[in-house]
């Protein structure tokens, strides 16, 4: 809590401001991220710092794992202008917009190709909804495809029934209880706990996810349904972005179109490795029954329905478009 307080006040009273390194002036910012130095999200923001350090002014501190702000509250620090910068997961604020949880629609984009065409779909509408919040988007990061970690074997969709779920997002907490599951929405540090207590019997979420939290003291069961590649975004406050040179500022985006693309290729290449991870740790690692695959499919068609209806008409014509490319 000391050390929270103490960057906190730093970076509220000085994250933009100077600070001479040798004859050079340098930036000095600090970053949050909610994922351990393992996950590969935040192996790929570090080389995202080191691009940022060494092609602009620009000195980010990155506090990965919780360490200085819990992960579903930096999007608020951001924009409050407690820290200059941070990563956020999209699929928790559906509240705020049915866009955030478009890619939570089960295989809506079934593969890496059209996960990233659907956020390239998407930039244009979450760039209006982060500028009216006085944000912008950096780049965004994909999750792997997800699947299901239940303490119980899984052979057709009716050993769902009355099983208690953690979920991440209220897209996934539909499809959980369309699927027979109690879904809860959980944060991502109390997994481990709710586990152990039985709060919750199964969690749907990504390889990466599962080697975060040693899945495996707790289940011997992942079952991979590939169904939702959801992503995360790296967000900046517009107040500090503006204050940068225009240099700083040309820089700042080039590195981030360069992790944007690295992001994509290191998701897409450490999926078997990671599953690799699981089933070292003792874990059975298999693919979805077909009968759960196709009951997922269905479902997705019919979360699409209720989607549009609760979307803008300026959304649903960003998903008319998705489609249309499909």
């Amino acid at each position: 809590m000391g050390k929270m307080k103490t960057l906190l006040a730093s970076a509220a009273i000085g994250a933009g401001m100077l600070a001479t390194a040798g004859n050079a002036q340098a930036v000095e910012w600090i970053m949050a991220s909610g994922y351990p130095d393992s996950n590969f999200l935040t192996k790929n923001l570090k080389m995202f710092v080191e691009d940022v350090k060494a092609g602009t002014s620009v000195d980010i501190q990155l506090n990965s794992n919780d360490s200085l702000i819990k992960l579903d509250a930096i999007k608020t620090s951001v924009q409050r202008g407690q820290i200059p910068i941070g990563e956020i997961r999209l699929g928790v604020y559906g509240n705020e917009d049915p866009m955030y949880v478009l890619a939570g629609l089960p295989f809506i984009a079934p593969d890496y190709a059209a996960a990233w065409l659907l956020k390239d779909l998407q930039k244009e509408y979450f760039d209006a909804i982060f500028k009216k919040a006085g944000m912008r988007v950096l780049f965004y990061q994909p999750w792997p495809g997800q699947g299901f970690y239940p303490k119980f074997p899984v052979t057709k969709v009716d050993d769902f029934k009355g099983k208690k779920l953690r979920i991440y997002s209220t897209a996934t907490q539909k499809m959980g209880e369309m699927l027979g599951f109690d879904a809860t929405i959980l944060p991502f540090a109390e997994i481990p706990q709710a586990f152990s207590t039985g709060l919750i019997e199964a969690l749907f979420t990504s390889p990466q996810t599962g080697i975060d939290i040693q899945a495996w003291d707790n289940t011997s069961n992942f079952t991979y349904a590939g169904a939702i590649f959801s992503k995360n975004a790296v967000i900046v406050s517009e107040k500090y972005f503006a204050a940068l040179s225009p240099e700083d500022q040309a820089g700042m985006l080039a590195a981030a179109a360069k992790a944007e693309l690295r992001a994509w290729e290191m998701s897409a290449e450490t999926t078997a490795a990671q599953i690799k991870v699981l089933t070292d740790n003792g874990m059975s690692a298999a693919k979805a029954p077909e009968e759960v695959t196709a009951k997922m499919k269905t479902i997705g068609l019919e979360m699409m329905k209720g989607w549009r209806e609760s979307a803008s008409p300026a959304a649903n014509a960003v998903l008319d478009r998705y489609l249309a490319l499909q």
